[in-house]
């Protein structure tokens, strides 16, 4: 899956870039998220940031505790200021070793530290394309992190009863690059533009 090793600070960068080269005219604009609009998928970013930098911390609680499902994420008017803050915070909770051992929570599901680190690398990075292909914005995650996301949907495409953490993988070709490999895992199509 991941190890210790991966370190977020390249990614919650790239992410925190993208977020701030939004303009206001973007945040109601169609994103590869069905139900999102920009300012909905910002608003589940600055949300996972905070509970995934949590769940690092082992600070059980509101954050780690909410269901990501039950309601549609909205922006709050400081999110400008809010998400490079969370995203420092969450890179450097995650630079602590006993982040990665023993048991965490978030999004209201008890996880191994390991598993919570995982998930919380690829929520970022497929996000990350989310926002970048919705705002018109260049994306190019460093191999680190695209690997670490690979690894984990590439594990859950394998369920028999699944087809995709996220939904039914997308065919992509296995010599494609490894974005397009990891989003087409997510269940998106690589080849996605707004409308």
């Amino acid at each position: 899956m991941t190890s210790p090793t991966v370190d977020f600070g390249a990614q919650t960068r790239l992410v925190a870039r993208l977020a701030e080269h939004v303009t206001e005219e973007q945040l109601g604009a169609v994103t590869p998220c069905p139900d999102y609009a920009v300012h909905h998928l910002l608003g589940h970013v600055v949300g996972l940031t905070g509970a995934f930098r949590d769940a690092a911390r082992k600070d059980l609680g509101p954050t780690t505790n909410t269901d990501p499902g039950s309601f549609v994420p909205d922006v709050e008017p400081d999110w400008r200021s809010v998400l490079p803050k969370l995203l420092d915070e969450l890179a450097e909770a995650w630079r602590d070793p006993q982040a990665w051992e023993g048991m965490t929570r978030a999004g209201s599901v008890d996880l191994p530290g390991a598993v919570a680190g995982a998930v919380a690398m690829d929520e970022l990075v497929v996000h990350g394309w989310d926002l970048a292909r919705a705002t018109g914005q260049d994306y190019a995650p460093d191999t680190p992190s695209l690997e670490a996301a690979h690894s984990l949907l590439a594990e859950a495409a394998k369920d028999p009863n699944g087809g995709g953490l996220f939904g039914p993988v997308v065919p992509v070709p296995s010599d494609a690059p490894l974005l397009d490999r990891v989003i087409g895992l997510s269940g998106r199509d690589p080849g996605w533009t707004p409308a």
